[in-house]
Order: C-alpha cells, then structure tokens, then sequence
C-alpha cells in the first residue's frame, strides 16, 4: 500500500463515473433523435411512401 497517494479519492472515482455516465446519456440521446444519425443525411431518395403523400401528383 505504498501507492495509496497515487489512488484516487472518493469524491475523484464518482466524479468519474459521473462523466462517464454523462457522455454515455447523451449519446442515447443524440441516437433517439430523429434525422441526426448519418444515413438519414447520406441517403437523399425519396422512400416509397413519398408519392403516396402528395394527392396532387400525376404519375
């Protein structure tokens, strides 16, 4: 136990786990979020539904 002034304190290890557990919350946040992943923005065609949407379309 020579090493005990290298180990962190109490207050350290949860102010760790608090960050860790931050950053993991707002990473399931920002995947809850609709159109914020990067197939959403890389894929431009139209889904199949889209014509579908516009009754005044002539096809």
């Amino acid at each position: 136990m020579a090493d005990k002034a290298n180990m962190p304190t109490r207050e350290e290890r949860l102010a760790a786990k608090l960050r860790e557990n931050l950053r993991r919350r707002k990473a399931q946040a920002r995947a809850m979020v609709p159109g914020s992943g990067p197939s959403e923005e890389a894929d431009d065609t139209p889904t199949p539904d889209a014509a579908l949407s516009n009754p005044d379309a002539k096809s």
